[in-house]
């Protein structure tokens, strides 16, 4: 696994770029943990790489966990016990830290999600209003059919009246 992340970027490959962080994503991290520092490309790059053997290293650690226990998902606990068995023991709890932020996160996301919920309104009152509104286009629709109906009758009269005269007026010119 290390000879294939030490290739650099860009060589042919393409399988590095994709199991790698993206750089604006790194570069980003960086800028806010030491803002007043500069890092050097080859510092970057190499920060990159032990990155990225970390993530490979601990999600192999997590997927033999999982596999020892029939499992077809690596969960939270599988990182959490790749960690200790690994030796980072000491990452531990703020591992689990970042677990129960992101969780409270990925719930509140949820609940923010629901239209229902931010308007504050109760159910029955948002129903009670959903039916006046289907009630009133409903209304609405009946006045415009009932006026192109009368329009239509109005037009039909107008050529009847039209067809009459027609009808009376070459009489008279023939007398």
């Amino acid at each position: 696994m290390a000879s294939s992340s030490a290739l650099p970027p860009g060589d042919g490959k393409g399988e590095d770029d994709e199991l790698s962080i993206p750089r604006a994503a790194l570069n980003k991290m960086i800028k806010e943990l030491i803002p007043t520092v500069r890092v050097a490309n080859d510092a970057r790059e190499l920060i990159l790489n032990c990155c990225t053997e970390f993530i490979h290293f601990v999600s192999s650690e997590a997927n033999d966990i999982c596999n020892k226990q029939n499992k077809k998902t690596i969960s939270p606990e599988h990182i959490l016990a790749a960690l200790e068995n690994l030796g980072f023991g000491a990452y531990k709890e703020d591992a689990e830290a970042v677990l129960q932020e992101t969780k409270a996160v990925a719930a509140k996301k949820r609940r923010a999600s629901s239209r229902l919920e931010n308007l504050g309104i109760p159910e029955e009152e948002l129903l009670r209003q959903q039916q006046e509104l289907f009630a009133k286009a409903r209304q609405e629709q009946a006045e415009l059919e009932q006026q192109q109906w009368i329009q239509m009758q109005q037009a039909l009269q107008e050529q009847q009246n039209m067809l009459q005269q027609q009808t009376l007026s070459p009489e008279d010119d023939y007398s």
